[in-house]
């Protein structure tokens, strides 16, 4: 069972034979289908089904010479509405399967950006075109969590909003000349980080972290795509998984400037959502490349 599966409504599906179950409606009630050639003779295809206008899941596999279709693997998705990055992005293919990662240097994250890359197939085709690398890409992000914490805002006055809007366009604009070689830019990022590290660590004491820690996106665990992220909550709202009448809770994050949905169950979501708090806890995360044109 993939783990995330709980988290677009389908706790209850433990089993292999539900798992088999599941696969054959979504083939069978596919509400999108693409197709593209594969390495051999074969053509590679993936069916989605929507279970709640944004959320569902999508199974991938083969059709051989004769027209028959064999299953390779499924995943759990929420559709990303919103672009997150207009960075350059590289994909990669994964080493067991027939499944893709993109990987994206955003200057106001810290770290790089590695998803699961949901729309395969176009990717694939502009790959047997010969088509790569296409200029003016944006990425669209989206993430499943299996737990999460609702955590009430920091106070902040307007002055300080607009001072930390301030301090990250300064600092952005640091990191993309400390990527480009800028030796000053280094020493004072260096330096920056050292100030901060050692006043975190003099509060820390009397403090609760996450009243000195607004927002937080870093790697979780040994698997590359999934994070930890802590970020304000921007947008929220409740759904149904039409198939198992599970509730859902969307929502949108702001996580160091970077902006992205989240679809997590109401029942692992510990807390009440709402606009102006913010969401803790650990997340797989999703892309959806958008090419121009399309």
């Amino acid at each position: 069972m993939h783990k995330f599966l709980r988290a677009v409504g389908f706790s209850e599906y433990t089993e292999k034979k539900q798992i088999r179950q599941l696969v054959k409606d979504v083939v069978l009630h596919a509400d999108k289908r693409t197709y593209t050639a594969g390495e051999g003779s074969g053509i590679l295809a993936e069916f989605d089904r929507n279970f709640s206008g944004e959320v569902g899941v999508a199974v991938c596999g083969e059709f051989d010479e004769e027209d028959n279709f064999s299953y390779d693997y499924y995943y759990p998705y929420l559709c990303p509405q919103i672009v997150s990055t207009g960075e350059d992005v590289s994909v990669e293919r994964h080493a067991f399967r027939e499944s893709y990662a993109g990987v994206c240097e955003d200057p106001k994250v810290g770290v790089s950006l590695i998803f699961y890359l949901q729309n395969m197939i176009p990717y694939l085709k502009y790959k047997n075109a010969d088509r790569l690398p296409v200029q003016g890409t944006t990425v669209s992000l989206s993430a499943l969590s299996c737990e999460g914490t609702i955590l009430m805002p920091l106070q902040k006055t307007e002055w300080q909003k607009k001072k930390i809007k301030k301090d990250t366009v300064i600092r952005n604009r640091l990191i993309q000349a400390a990527r480009c070689g800028d030796e000053d830019a280094i020493e004072s990022l260096t330096l920056e980080d050292m100030d901060t590290y050692t006043a975190i660590s003099k509060r820390i004491q009397k403090t609760d972290i996450f009243s000195l820690v607004d927002t937080y996106f870093m790697p979780y665990g040994v698997e590359c795509d999934q994070y930890s992220v802590l970020g304000e909550i921007t947008e929220c709202r409740e759904t149904v998984n039409s198939f198992t009448g599970e509730k859902l809770c969307i929502m949108t994050l702001c996580c160091n400037d970077l902006n992205f949905r989240l679809c997590i169950n109401r029942m692992d979501l510990m807390g009440e959502a709402a606009v102006g708090r913010r969401f803790k806890g650990t997340a797989w995360l999703q892309g959806y490349i958008n090419y121009p044109g399309e």
